[in-house]
């Protein structure tokens, strides 16, 4: 223990280098044994090699330590070896710092994990990338938002869209703009939000993108719907008491027809014949309301879990039947067979026929009439119901209005086929879209 206590042992290797050089002048100045004074000479070389190294042991562990944090070295440790009270402070100290620095590494790991799964998976895109375009960082909300997977470069996601680089470059720091998008034959819009920072003397660009078409076609499924309960009370308000009065008034006309034929004929028939007017007329308006309440009426769908065969098999049959849709070829295509899909049956079915219903309506003017209907699995995992017509197609002025409740194109077309149709597959968490090529075809895409 003696010989562990720095202070003693320094003391000790001190006293015998000391002994060592008198023996050495001793030998020197009164003897001539030469092979001794080789031999004490080397022994006292030894000491002072010795000395130096005990001494400078201190230097060496803290150059130990300082490279052990250099190059992120955590391993090391420094053992308390009674050296005495000041070397086992700095051990100790020299342990608890590498400690500290290990547990703050290991904290910080986990920080920039956790930041990263956070990151990931929020449903918000997120893309970092410099003043080259070179990207830093493009989180899975981005990937699955514009349908990229790997991408290191902002000139890359020209294959979504051509001018979506320059748009990110062009748009100021602290602006915000709408992008409209059509991928995989769905219509998409994108808030996007551009923030600048500077980090390290570098300029980084983060680009913000959330989709919020859901949230505007539900608000403007419920504008219209908000609209259409005040008109159609203030209307049926309005109508009810007219029809109520009119059937009143041509009733007393019938008790009293004979008395009044005699007395002015002519003028009782032209009074006969604009009530009947009105009464038929409020009697249509009636009727022309009523069906635009179904607007306002569409019922929470019953989830069932159904094979697209089986919808096809219950729809098809009513337009084979049908005079007019005899003519239209009707085909239909399932991949896989057994694809299978969860929705309210009955509710798919009423857009599935109003779909193509006006399929046929349109392709019936074509030489060569026919429909497609063909059912597959997306890229995410969806069902997808496509039906397509060669009729003459939609006008591109037209297509932005065929889902507005009322609209229409047709003579005696109600407007509220497509919307109602909206509405339902809305309420299914899906959307319903068209494309059309004029002169080509028309293509409307169920998305489950």
């Amino acid at each position: 223990m003696v010989y562990k206590n720095f202070h003693l042992n320094a003391i000790v290797r001190i006293v015998f280098l000391c002994a060592t050089i008198f023996l050495l002048l001793y030998l020197v100045q009164n003897t001539r044994l030469y092979a001794s004074m080789i031999v004490v000479g080397f022994v006292l070389l030894y000491q002072m090699t010795g000395l130096f190294r005990f001494v400078e042991s201190t230097n060496r562990k803290i150059t130990t330590f300082l490279k052990s944090i250099s190059f992120s070295d955590f391993s090391q440790n420094f053992h308390v070896e009674q050296r005495g009270t000041t070397f086992d402070e700095l051990n100790k100290v020299f342990n608890e710092v590498m400690s500290r620095i290990k547990q703050a590494r290991v904290e910080k790991e986990e920080q920039y994990r956790y930041l990263q799964t956070v990151v990931q998976n929020i449903g918000i895109g997120l893309i970092i990338f410099r003043g080259n375009g070179e990207i830093d960082l493009i989180n899975n909300a981005a990937k699955r938002l514009l349908r990229v997977r790997r991408v290191k470069h902002l000139d890359h996601l020209a294959e979504t869209d051509p001018a979506l680089p320059e748009r990110f470059r062009r748009t100021k720091g602290g602006e915000q703009f709408l992008l409209k998008m059509t991928l995989d034959d769905q219509a998409f819009t994108y808030l996007v939000f551009v923030t600048d920072f500077i980090q390290q003397d570098r300029r980084f660009r983060l680009v913000t993108i959330q989709n919020i078409q859901t949230e505007l076609e539900e608000k403007e499924m419920e504008a219209w719907q908000n609209l259409i309960r005040i008109l159609t009370h203030e209307i049926m308000n309005s109508v009810t008491p007219v029809i109520s009065l009119a059937s009143t008034a041509n009733s007393i006309l019938e008790q009293h027809s004979v008395e009044l034929e005699q007395e002015c004929s002519d003028a009782l028939t032209d009074i006969r014949d604009a009530i009947r007017t009105i009464k038929h007329r409020s009697e249509g308006l009636l009727q022309f309301v009523e069906n635009y309440r179904k607007l306002t009426r569409v019922p929470k769908p019953e989830f069932e879990i159904f094979q697209v065969q089986e919808l096809l098999d219950r729809v098809l049959p009513l337009f084979k039947a049908n005079k007019q849709s005899k003519s239209v070829r009707i085909s239909s295509s399932i991949i896989p067979p057994t694809l299978e899909m969860t929705a309210d049956r009955n509710l798919i079915e009423q857009v599935l026929i109003n779909l193509l219903k006006n399929a046929v309506e349109a392709s019936i003017k074509s030489d060569n009439p026919k429909i497609e209907i063909s059912a597959v699995m997306n890229d995410l995992g969806r069902p997808v119901i496509r039906v397509s017509d060669n009729g003459p197609g939609i006008e591109p002025h037209v297509i932005p209005n065929v889902f507005i409740p009322f609209f229409t194109t047709k003579p005696n077309g109600s407007g509220i086929g497509l919307s109602l149709a909206r509405q339902i597959m809305r309420s299914h968490g899906g959307s319903l879209t068209v494309h059309s090529t004029p002169g080509e075809e028309t293509v409307f895409t169920m998305v489950f």
